[in-house]
């Protein structure tokens, strides 16, 4: 296989924009022309649960857990200004930006364009998606980007344990400072259904498949099995929320494009803070570029989870996230271009791309 072909992205995944934008379509005209679909299938909830939704969101991120290998993290002291820059951008400056830049957009440049209560709701969604660094396509930016793929583990890896502790209260503080009052508990659950148990599931799966098969046949046939799973996931989800979402998008369509717009400006913000941060740094270019890539892109299934969780799956906090999602893949897309435009940047590559970090 040549090196071009093996660094060509998924075809589901490359085009996961238009795939977002049909099932938008698909879901307004069955909430439109069928709404007897989502009405039926709204009755299927537990403490403002989705049940169809939550089993789809399960579908889509047990097998991004599977692919984290956690015992990696034991060498992160190996080589950890990289995993210094991750921590810092995702937790310490990623929420705040977004928060920062989704408020101003919201309340100030479209003010005239969006009512008050939206905009509220808008923030809320974008200040989900702020809290919840990659977890799955990064691996996909990393690949593209020729990253270190043992580095990129370690670095999702402990993203995804940081998860745990630091959404909750991240979530909580800056929605309570937008004026927006969550339950702590209902919080706490969402993570517990959307992080816990598949982070723990994926963990357990990975573990049996590899002691009683071999770690070759895990990585080489197992996973391949769940190559599309997620992205189907994803979409069907996507229908469902769109069907309960055709009155908002149907009485406001531009609003798509005003959430989109302080979205990608987080995103390439984000990108360049951990990305010349790097190069400030001097770290290898295999390094840096991945890093960069985990802060910009958003782990949206969760955001998506937890919006549907805390506000419904109607709410236009929901609409938020999604828009997220239809953003995410174009806009990373011409990061990993730039990326792989400025690998001179930076030096050679002090790491094997066999060793772990």
């Amino acid at each position: 296989m040549s090196e071009k072909q093996k660094l060509q992205i998924g075809f589901f995944d490359k085009y996961l924009t238009v795939w977002v934008a049909l099932c938008m379509v698909a879901g307004v005209l069955i909430g439109r022309f069928l709404p007897g679909i989502p009405g039926f299938l709204g009755k299927f909830e537990y403490a403002r649960v989705s049940i169809p939704i939550a089993v789809l969101i399960w579908v889509m991120i047990w097998p991004m857990m599977m692919k984290v290998d956690f015992t990696s993290i034991k060498n992160v002291g190996k080589n950890p200004k990289g995993l210094y820059i991750t921590w810092i951008v995702n937790w310490l400056i990623k929420p705040f930006t977004m928060f920062g830049i989704a408020s101003f957009f919201f309340y100030v440049v479209f003010k005239n364009l969006i009512p008050h209560e939206l905009a509220k709701d808008y923030l809320a969604g974008a200040v989900l998606l702020g809290a919840a660094p990659c977890t799955a396509m990064v691996f996909v930016w990393s690949h593209l980007t020729r990253g270190n793929p043992a580095y990129t583990v370690v670095q999702v890896a402990t993203n995804d344990l940081i998860i745990l502790p630091a959404f909750v209260p991240i979530v909580a503080l800056l929605l309570g400072i937008g004026g927006i009052q969550v339950p702590w508990d209902t919080l706490f659950i969402s993570v517990g259904l959307f992080v816990v148990i598949p982070l723990v599931g994926g963990v357990l799966t990975r573990m049996h498949v590899i002691k009683t098969k071999g770690l070759d046949y895990f990585n080489k046939t197992f996973i391949p099995k769940f190559s599309n799973v997620t992205i189907s996931g994803l979409l069907l989800t996507l229908v469902l929320i769109f069907s309960f979402q055709g009155d908002v998008i149907l009485k406001n369509p531009l609003h798509i494009v005003l959430i989109a717009v302080p979205l990608v400006i987080q995103t390439y913000l984000i990108f360049f803070i951990a990305y010349l941060t790097g190069k400030k740094l001097r770290l290898p270019h295999d390094i840096a570029a991945p890093g960069g890539m985990i802060g910009a892109s958003n782990f949206f299934e969760l955001s998506v989870a937890v919006a549907i969780s805390l506000f419904g799956a109607s709410s236009p906090v929901v609409l938020a996230t999604i828009v997220g999602v239809l953003v995410e893949v174009p806009v990373m897309l011409s990061l990993v271009k730039f990326a792989n435009r400025t690998t001179g940047w930076f030096p050679a590559a002090r790491l094997d791309k066999q060793e772990t970090a």
